[in-house]
């Protein structure tokens, strides 16, 4: 099986409960305070002691001879982890699910705006990386750490600027191994834990103001057609921020056996039984077309969380796509909005 873009995953579930496939982690999550000490320029220089950077990943090596001015970024996260460290970037791949007419997420312009910095200019990612919109930037740093770029790309991309790239596998890249990836890029190493603390202790704080939390089961899940069913392992960046906030990961995931090191697997609607023990489920849907074909499968409606409602999802593109991933700006955004969704289902459980 070939490791599915996350985005592609997405877009991709014309008639299924897909959920956005990407990332995962550990993390911290302090105030409501989302940019942090975001600076005003596109640039927020590391110190000067700290370069050159070298970091090695899973295509090759990229060398930081300086504190970066102009920086890109491509895939998930990068971007919120350089503003909350003051750079705001220069470019960032546009994300049309739940952004804006010009391509921002919500906690991404508001942590700008709140800096007084400039918007980023956005170009296309995804599958087709705009090389060319890329070079225009004139980057002197491209981070992809929590990317699916291919070799292909990333040989284009590193004659532009030095680039980061993955460690291991595309799409699997933990939270809090991307918050250090990025502050070490940028000269911040030693702003890393404390990103990282912020984020856990925020999660902590939700749990222990939730008690009811405590140790209610759940799987988290997706399709990506008709007759199909899959689920987020462990390490995922959704299922983690779940599990951080008190909840337990149904023991029946961590049976399951994903292929070419991805943190998802596809186990098939006749398998729909396999959860039967979760208390909650959480997805989404695409739309409220979708919802109904996906509901109106009987294997699917036979899931005892179906069947008494204890399934948490949003009709909310903004909120399903911070709940998708944790960095220093999604966590804060969506915690309110997500604790309110399971309140609801919770309660339901008795």
């Amino acid at each position: 099986m070939t490791l599915l873009d996350r985005r592609t995953l997405l877009t991709s579930t014309v008639a299924g409960v897909a959920l956005l496939a990407t990332g995962c982690g550990t993390g911290s999550g302090g105030s409501g305070e989302a940019a942090g000490g975001a600076s005003t320029g596109a640039t927020g220089a590391g110190a000067a002691g700290a370069f050159p950077v070298t970091i090695k990943h899973a295509l090759g090596t990229a060398t930081i001879p300086a504190a970066p001015k102009r920086v890109v970024t491509l895939g998930q996260g990068a971007a919120e982890t350089a503003i909350a460290l003051g750079v705001i970037p220069v470019g960032t791949e546009t994300y049309a699910w739940g952004a804006d007419k010009d391509g921002h997420l919500p906690w991404v312009k508001e942590a700008v705006q709140a800096a007084g910095g400039t918007l980023p200019t956005t170009f296309t990612g995804g599958q087709q990386v705009d090389v060319e919109k890329i070079a225009e930037l004139s980057p002197d740093l491209i981070l992809a750490p929590w990317s699916g770029i291919t070799a292909a790309e990333y040989d284009q991309l590193k004659d532009i600027a030095p680039t980061v790239a993955y460690a291991k596998t595309p799409w699997a890249t933990t939270w809090d191994g991307e918050i250090t990836t990025v502050a070490t890029a940028l000269g911040k190493p030693d702003q890393a834990p404390v990103l990282i603390k912020k984020i856990d202790d925020t999660l902590a704080a939700a749990a222990k103001a939730h008690p009811r939390w405590a140790g209610k089961t759940f799987a988290y899940t997706y399709t990506t057609g008709p007759g199909t069913l899959g689920v987020y392992m462990p390490q995922e960046q959704r299922v983690t921020m779940i599990s951080k906030l008190g909840l337990t990961l149904d023991p029946v995931i961590a049976t399951l056996q994903p292929k070419d090191g991805a943190d998802y697997t596809l186990i098939g609607l006749e398998n729909a039984n396999k959860l039967k023990d979760a208390d909650l489920l959480f997805t989404f849907y695409m739309d409220a077309a979708t919802k109904k074909q996906v509901e109106s499968q009987p294997l699917y409606a036979a899931i005892p969380a179906v069947k008494r409602g204890t399934v948490v999802t949003s009709s909310d593109q903004q909120l399903v796509t911070a709940m998708s991933m944790i960095n220093p700006l999604t966590v804060p955004w969506a915690l309110p909005r997500l604790s309110t969704l399971i309140d609801e289902k919770v309660a339901l459980l008795g």
